[in-house]
């Protein structure tokens, strides 16, 4: 289990200082995305023009974009879960490495996913088999 409790500041160095940056930047590129998701989910701009006829077709438009803007804010709350435990596992042996075979994650990967829990190789299996894999059965 991490040391690392929220408000710390932690004092890390080379790369694992370059994934605790990068990070922190992902975390604060998706929380603002969940804030322009959440804005636009509640957003009754139409609702709110009393007096005018709203047209059925409208309305559904307008459910249609709120389900969706949920959807995507579900999503990017799933992210930031992910970077989330990334940050508690940075400082510990198993930051970096893959949660399926136990092989580090490539560079390259955690350039572009710094919150990355499996190799390509065992994301690969995954997505072929449902999220599941089925080497560890």
């Amino acid at each position: 289990m991490s040391n690392l409790k929220k408000g710390d500041i932690p004092r890390f160095t080379g790369k694992k200082k370059k994934y605790y940056q990068s990070l922190i930047q992902s975390r604060d590129i998706v929380l603002g995305q969940m804030q322009f998701h959440r804005d636009e989910a509640l957003d009754c701009s139409n609702s709110d023009k009393k007096g005018v006829t709203t047209h059925m077709a409208d309305m559904g438009s307008d459910n249609s974009r709120h389900e969706m803007e949920l959807h995507l804010l579900t999503e990017e709350g799933n992210v930031l879960e992910l970077i989330e435990d990334a940050l508690q596992r940075l400082d510990s042996e198993d930051f970096g490495k893959c949660q399926d075979c136990g092989e580090e994650i490539s560079e390259a990967r955690m350039e572009v996913k710094p919150y990355a829990n499996y190799c390509i190789k065992c994301t690969t299996v995954r997505e072929k088999n449902g999220g599941i894999n089925p080497n560890l059965e």
